[in-house]
This record gives C-alpha cells, sequence and structure tokens, in this order.
C-alpha cells in the first residue's frame, strides 16, 4: 500500500480510503467489521464517515454508521492509533438534523461533541463541512444554468465561513479535532476558506472531497489544479459513479439490494442514457485488457495527477476485495490512451 500526506498536514494516509456510508442500512456491524479487518491487513489506514450516515439518508439511520465504527474501536482500543478518521458534519436541507438549518460555529461545536461520543473515540483526525450553505453545482446540480450566482450573497457566505472556521479552531484548541477539510466544494469556496485562515490566523483547510469518476469529472483540471497549487488534499468519492462503473445496471438490471432499488434523496441522478452508453465503451475497454470495468474505473482514477486518495465503499466482501486490488493495478499508455477516447466521446454523461 502507498502513503501519502495528506494536504499541508502531519498525517500520512494510504492511497485508498475506505467509505463507511452502507453501514448502518445495506449491511450491518458484523459486515463493517470485518470489511475495517480486511482494510487493515491490507495496509488502508484511512476511514471515512459522517453523521448523517447511513445511505440513503434517513431519520432512523441518522449517526449509526458512526456508532458502528465507534463500536467497533470500543473492542479494539489499541488500533485507534493506527487510524485516521474523519467524519463529516451534515449540511443544510435534512429536517431531521438540526431542523435543516445551515452549518454554524455553534451546530459544529455541538455536532464534534456528538460524533465523538458515537464513535466512542477522545478525537477526530479531519473534520469536514459535508456540503457548503449556499447552493453550489454537486449532487446532478453542475449543468450550466442549475445555478444563478449573482443571487449569492457574498459576504454572508464569508461571514458564515468565517464563523465556521473560529469553532473549528475551537475544537482543535480543546483536542477534540486535529484538522479540518471540505467536501462538495468549489475553487472559489476553497480559496476562500484558505484565504480567511491566513487572514485571522486560523486553522487551514487541508483537504477536499468531491465527487470524481470517469464519468463525472468536473473537477478536472480546474479544481484539481487550485488543490494541487494549495497543498490541499483532493480526496475523489464515488469513483465507480455509486456502482454504475461496475457495470451492475447495464441493459436496465437492477441487482436485489443494489444502491438504485432504493429511494435516493437526490434523484438516481446518473441514471441517464448517455451514462449507460459510456460505461459500455469503458466496458470494451476494459474487455479488451481482460479487466472488470471497476478496476479500470478505480486504476484510473488513482493515477490521475493530483489526486491524493481514493475513498471507495462495498456492500461485500467480494467488492472490496476487488475494489482494494484495482489500487495495484498500472494502466499502461495504451490503456490510458482508449481511456481517453471514450472520455472525449463522453465528458459528461450525467
Amino acid at each position: 500500500m502507498e502513503y501519502v500526506k495528506l494536504g499541508r498536514s502531519d498525517l500520512r494516509v494510504s492511497k485508498v480510503c475506505l467509505g463507511t456510508m452502507t453501514w448502518g442500512k445495506q449491511n450491518t456491524q458484523a459486515d463493517a467489521d470485518r470489511q475495517i479487518e480486511y482494510a487493515l491487513k491490507k495496509g488502508i489506514n484511512f476511514i471515512d464517515t459522517a453523521e448523517m450516515y447511513a445511505i440513503p439518508p434517513s431519520a432512523e439511520t441518522y449517526g449509526t454508521t458512526e456508532s458502528i465504527i465507534g463500536n467497533w474501536l470500543a473492542r479494539n482500543p489499541g488500533k485507534r492509533k493506527e487510524i485516521v478518521l474523519t467524519t463529516k458534519i451534515a449540511g443544510n436541507g435534512i429536517s431531521w438534523i438540526r431542523g435543516g438549518a445551515d452549518v454554524t460555529g455553534a451546530a459544529i461545536i455541538s455536532s464534534v461533541d456528538a460524533s465523538l461520543k458515537r464513535l466512542q473515540t477522545d478525537h477526530i483526525d479531519l473534520y469536514q463541512i459535508h456540503w457548503p450553505n449556499r447552493s453550489s453545482p454537486h449532487f446532478g446540480k453542475h449543468w450550466p444554468g442549475q445555478l444563478t450566482f449573482t443571487d449569492v450573497d457574498v459576504a454572508q457566505n464569508s461571514e458564515q465561513m468565517l464563523d465556521i472556521l473560529e469553532a473549528l479552531s475551537i475544537c482543535i484548541k480543546a483536542g477534540k479535532i486535529r484538522h479540518c477539510g471540505l467536501s462538495d466544494e468549489t475553487p472559489w469556496g476553497i480559496n476562500e476558506y484558505l484565504r480567511l485562515s491566513e487572514k485571522h490566523d486560523l486553522p487551514r483547510m487541508i483537504s477536499i472531497q468531491n465527487e470524481f469518476s470517469l464519468l463525472h469529472c468536473k473537477d478536472w483540471p480546474y479544481l484539481v489544479e487550485s488543490c494541487v497549487m494549495n497543498e490541499v488534499a483532493y480526496l475523489p468519492w464515488s469513483p465507480l459513479a455509486g456502482g454504475a462503473l461496475t457495470g451492475k445496471y447495464m441493459h436496465g438490471a437492477l441487482p436485489a439490494g443494489a444502491r438504485w432499488t432504493m429511494s435516493q434523496r437526490n434523484g438516481i441522478f446518473r441514471d441517464k442514457a448517455h451514462s449507460h452508453e459510456a460505461i459500455t465503451a469503458y466496458k470494451g475497454v476494459a474487455d479488451k485488457y481482460n479487466m472488470s470495468v471497476a478496476t479500470l474505473s478505480l486504476a484510473w482514477c488513482n493515477q490521475v495527477n493530483g489526486v491524493t486518495a481514493t475513498i471507495i465503499g462495498a456492500t461485500s466482501m467480494a467488492q472490496l476485495e476487488e475494489d482494494i486490488a484495482a489500487f495495484e493495478v498500472t494502466l499502461s499508455e495504451e490503456m490510458l490512451a482508449d481511456i481517453l477516447a471514450v472520455l472525449n466521446d463522453y465528458p459528461a454523461p450525467f
């Protein structure tokens, strides 16, 4: 397993990050235990979760994933020092989390304490803002015309960001969190946080996790360039496009228990005709080189210049084993050229 520095921090993390959002919905405590133990055995030291998990989110499963991780940590206290543990405060819009209100400094302080209790640990290595208070081009809202940026109150958003940074500073000084990061942000959001941190001598955002895959590479190159130049770790989530890049939904298939059979908060926004055409084309490339389309997709993501570590998730041990093994695969120049040819035909399929 390869390890890399996490942004401008003292943390070194595996190039594979174990995502956990299915734990508590599609996966049980026993499933999660097996996944953690296998991941550690394979050299993964990076685990990501969030207060709103399990996914799809519901009031009944809110906080469940953190509790599952906490149960494992309570039974394996000696392993805590081996793990870089991250979690996230949910953004606005979910009625059962703070009444759907914005992220504020006060909300961060109370949410950190609640996450620590569920995780049964005394500190969180990386605490992240799950999504910004303002509407941003994420979760299927990236097409032109869906957002009106000129309507955004820039001063109000900057004030909120400053309030957030001040609360994160309080938590860091208290030893409750070590570092802070972002999720589902934009180049402006990243750079505004960095500007405020420098101006007010507050903690610096060291990372961002955004959706990134062969079906969704809107961050490359502009946001990724911003991350590299500012030493902000770039952490792709959903590198298999919600499982679509395994090929399991090809030809209209809906395997029992798969995510697309469940109600989605933002709809199944990846289920588009062009997405299926692109997946078919990528599968053709994978078949040419005698590998699965999942392996091809993960290996490609891992080789993108500027990607720090990739967040994977699995509902079965077979999936987890295949996903982790993909990071041992090096794609040749010929393979990358074939992938790029498909990407040129389908630059934004959903």
